[in-house]
């Protein structure tokens, strides 16, 4: 699960996870716009030390606009990860992610999930971020990765 387009650092961080052996990505992208108000992404963006970021929170793209976003965002990820060797397909969520993030799983038998995203801090302290909530729902190992670049 990613809110943004994968960079070339994470892609090759999530491909070489596993060593040789031979793995899948389904990849599951919630637009950021969609999933946090933004005093909250502020508040994250402040504790980075971004200020430029929080004023600019205003101007995070929301509704249709996050949706076009985000299936541009998609469609660079699972090209870097075909890219890399990995056989990758995907799908951007409107609509109860981790209903959706539980379905994949069940669909493809998944071993483990894996959220990518920036640091939230707020979401994180009160265990509200989707990898702290996803733990409690999928039924598989739950891995929070931390996007290790900006797109």
């Amino acid at each position: 699960m990613i809110e943004k387009a994968l960079t070339s650092a994470d892609v090759e961080f999530v491909t070489t996870l596993h060593g040789d052996e031979e793995v899948s990505f389904h990849v599951l992208l919630q637009p950021r716009g969609e999933q946090a108000d933004r005093l909250l992404r502020a508040i994250d963006d402040i504790a980075l030390g971004e200020l430029d970021e929080a004023v600019r929170e205003g101007k995070t793209p929301e509704g249709e606009e996050a949706m076009s976003t985000g299936e541009r965002a998609l469609e660079v990820s699972l090209t870097a990860l075909r890219g890399a060797g990995a056989e990758a397909e995907g799908r951007l969520l409107e609509d109860h992610p981790l209903d959706a993030l539980r379905a994949v799983v069940d669909e493809v038998g998944a071993d483990e999930v894996i959220v990518l995203t920036d640091p939230h801090y707020v979401e994180e302290f009160f265990h509200r971020d989707w990898a702290s909530r996803a733990r409690h729902k999928v039924g598989v190992p739950v891995l929070k990765l931390f996007s290790h670049s900006k797109a």
